[in-house]
Parts: structure tokens; C-alpha cells; sequence
């Protein structure tokens, strides 16, 4: 138990102590944003829900897999 509070102190201290890496995280959050929610939205529209009935979701995709195998 002491080995972990002495990990989590250590990257507390770390992320604390942070000048230039906050600038670089926020970074990686917007891209992340970006990459999962405005690509979502825009060019991976929800497929089956607009094609199939519900309740047919799975008879949906395995005629549509059937489909592209011949």
C-alpha cells in the first residue's frame, strides 16, 4: 500500500510541477475531441439504426455481411 501512494505522490508532483507539458496535454485533448467527436458526428453516421428496424439489428448485419461475401 505504501509502494502505491508513493507512485501516485510521485506523478502528482509531476503533473503539478508541469510548466510546459499542460500546453502539450491540452493538445492531446482537443485532438482527441476532435478525432471522436466531430468525426463521429460528421462522417460515421449511425448505419444500421437508420436501416434496420428494431429489433432486426443483427439480422440486419448478417445479410449485409452475407451480401459482400459473394
Amino acid at each position: 500500500m505504501n509502494a502505491i501512494r508513493t507512485i501516485v505522490s510521485f506523478y502528482v508532483d509531476g503533473f503539478r510541477n508541469m510548466t510546459i507539458g499542460r500546453t502539450l496535454w491540452a493538445i492531446i485533448i482537443i485532438k482527441l475531441l476532435v478525432i471522436f467527436l466531430v468525426l463521429k458526428l460528421f462522417f460515421f453516421p449511425n448505419y444500421i439504426k437508420e436501416n434496420a428496424s428494431e429489433g432486426q439489428e443483427a439480422e440486419f448485419v448478417s445479410q449485409q455481411i452475407l451480401q459482400s461475401t459473394k
